[in-house]
Parts: C-alpha cells; sequence; structure tokens
C-alpha cells in the first residue's frame, strides 16, 4: 500500500510521463486518469479502521496546521501565471 502511494506521488510530480505532455489533450489525459484511479486505488486499500481514526484524529485536533504566508504564496504564482498567459495572448486578443 505504501508503495502504490509513494508510486502515485512519484508518478503526480515526475516530469517523465506515458504520454509526454506536449500531445495536445492526450498528454495531460494520461495524468488526469491515472493520477485519480491510483489515489482512489491507494485509498481502497487502507482499513477502513486506520482511514476513520485518521480522520478523526485530524478532526479533533485543535491546531491544524494553516500557513497565511503559503496561501499566499501559491495565489501569488498563479495570479502571475494567469497575467503571463493574458500578456502572451495579447497580440492575438486585441
Amino acid at each position: 500500500m505504501k508503495i502504490l502511494a509513494g508510486g502515485v506521488v512519484a508518478y503526480a510530480i515526475s516530469p517523465i510521463d506515458l504520454i509526454p505532455d506536449f500531445i495536445p489533450v492526450i498528454g495531460y489525459l494520461d495524468d488526469v486518469i491515472i493520477v485519480p484511479i491510483g489515489i482512489a486505488l491507494t485509498l481502497r486499500l487502507v482499513p477502513r479502521e486506520v482511514l476513520a481514526d485518521c480522520r478523526a484524529r485530524a478532526l479533533a485536533d485543535p491546531q491544524r496546521p494553516t500557513s497565511k504566508a503559503a496561501a499566499a504564496v501559491i495565489v501569488t504564482i498563479w495570479v502571475l501565471a494567469g497575467a503571463l498567459v493574458l500578456w502572451s495572448l495579447r497580440d492575438r486578443i486585441t
């Protein structure tokens, strides 16, 4: 189970895919299909008691980990990426 979970994470962050991403539509399709199926399969292999215990412990923790700084960094990255896309398409839009 841990090997499968590690494999799913490794595949999700790996730059090497079964179908290269530069192939339109199909390149990202393998990520959209394989990663969720791997996550679902991994969750099915976790015993229900263990999953229920982990969820109960996570909900009972009064100090859930949060980071406003990390959230700000992620939002900034998305805003900059969107601005970069709009900037690169500026000649096509007008």
